[in-house]
């Protein structure tokens, strides 16, 4: 096939109107991570009739959609995600969530539904040879224990064998429609730091009978933003955030325990070590000096996301070719995360970010919403990858 034969944006044109339909249906039934069993159901169901072979309840509610023709040799899993968020929505629209509380603020329903019209696509055309695994993860949210571990756990590479794997997240702020490629870390890991500091209690008229960890833990909190600034090498990126801090019931207490909770973000396996290692050392100082002990509960949060090279490389191809090396751009380095990063770690692959529009409001706001402009775009995306890497 030549370039002009693969699936393009205007092959989907007439499709436009039904992936709005399913992208706002979707929108209105939001299900919380682990929870998605009608959304599942909801995929599952598309995909048997079309033809696929269909895998329910991998790792969860995960689906798996496999389709192979031809006698290529050759294997593709592209993966999405399905579950959303504990959000009150605020959007105002016909379709927002029927479900108090729980709403898509991530944009899950515009990636469910866009693959789902590549599905749809693939199915009909045939243009490939090979197998497509298509993957429908539950529980990118859960933040530990995710969908994407789970899969893993339930053997999906070993179930459905792929040779490179892809998936996506929509990009608020950049066009709709427009793609931004990164090769290498594109996006941070994330960790937690839980740290308890034990004291003394007392009076507060008498602090010099006591051990202040109130004190120990103000100390500790402007300590520990030096770490970035003089533990990490300047040409590397690392956030360490203190978000809370616990401690104390009334003015003239002074409490036995304080509590500060920092999210910790870095983009390679190093720097997340050596910050792991410098925050526990300073913790364990500075608690020290004021006479208190500390305890530190440590969560390792999903891995740095690591693009390969040769499928980052490809990817980027596909996407000029299909929307034009105008609306291609760099991608810049991303703190959040994502668990995508499990999948890279068994699999070479390419994880993209699709342009949501330049108004559109933040992930993980009340006021967010997918935007319906990039779903062909989408969909036409996922039918080209698929074709030119399984090419007949």
């Amino acid at each position: 096939m030549t370039s002009n034969q693969f699936a393009s944006i205007p092959d989907f044109k007439d499709k436009e109107a039904e992936l709005t339909r399913t992208r706002r249906h979707l929108h209105a039934n939001p299900e919380l991570s682990f929870e998605e069993r009608e959304t599942a159901n909801y995929v599952a169901e598309r995909l048997e009739s079309w033809g696929y072979e269909v895998t329910r309840n991998v790792g969860g509610y995960g689906v798996v959609g496999r389709l192979t023709q031809g006698t290529g040799g050759r294997s593709i899993a592209i993966r999405t995600d399905m579950d959303a968020l504990p959000i009150v929505e605020e959007t105002g629209l016909p379709y927002a969530s029927t479900k108090q509380g729980v709403m898509h603020a991530c944009g899950h329903d515009g990636h469910t539904t866009m693959l789902l019209g590549a599905a749809e696509y693939l199915a009909r055309t045939r243009h490939f040879t090979g197998t497509v695994n298509l993957i429908f993860q539950p529980a990118e949210e859960a933040g530990k224990v995710s969908g994407a571990q789970a899969m893993i756990a339930d053997g999906l590479f070993e179930r459905f064998p792929c040779d490179a794997i892809f998936g996506l997240h929509n990009h608020p702020g950049a066009p709709a429609g427009s793609f931004l490629m990164r090769s290498g870390p594109l996006m941070a890991a994330a960790d937690t730091a839980t740290i308890t500091i034990t004291g003394r209690g007392g009076h507060a008229s008498r602090p010099h009978l006591a051990v202040d960890p109130i004190v120990t833990a103000a100390n500790l909190v402007m300590t520990l933003q030096t770490v970035v600034s003089r533990s990490v090498n300047p040409t590397e990126t690392a956030v360490v955030t203190v978000g809370t801090i616990k401690g104390g019931t009334a003015s003239n207490v002074i409490p036995e325990r304080a509590e500060i909770a920092a999210s910790i973000r870095s983009f390679s396996p190093e720097v997340r070590k050596t910050l792991e290692q410098r925050i526990r050392a300073i913790a364990g100082a500075i608690a020290e000096a004021h006479g208190a002990t500390v305890d530190i509960d440590w969560e390792h949060g999903y891995p740095v996301v690591v693009n390969a090279p040769e499928e980052t490389a490809f990817a980027t191809d596909v996407v000029t070719e299909l929307v034009g090396a105008g609306r291609v751009s760099e991608c810049p380095l991303i703190p959040g995360s994502e668990d995508f990063a499990y999948f890279l770690e068994h699999k070479p692959g390419c994880f993209l970010r699709l342009g949501n529009g330049e108004g559109s409001a933040f992930l993980h706001n009340p006021k967010y919403d997918f935007n319906d402009a990039s779903l062909t775009t989408g969909a036409a995306l996922w039918a080209r990858l698929a074709e030119r890497y399984l090419q007949a």
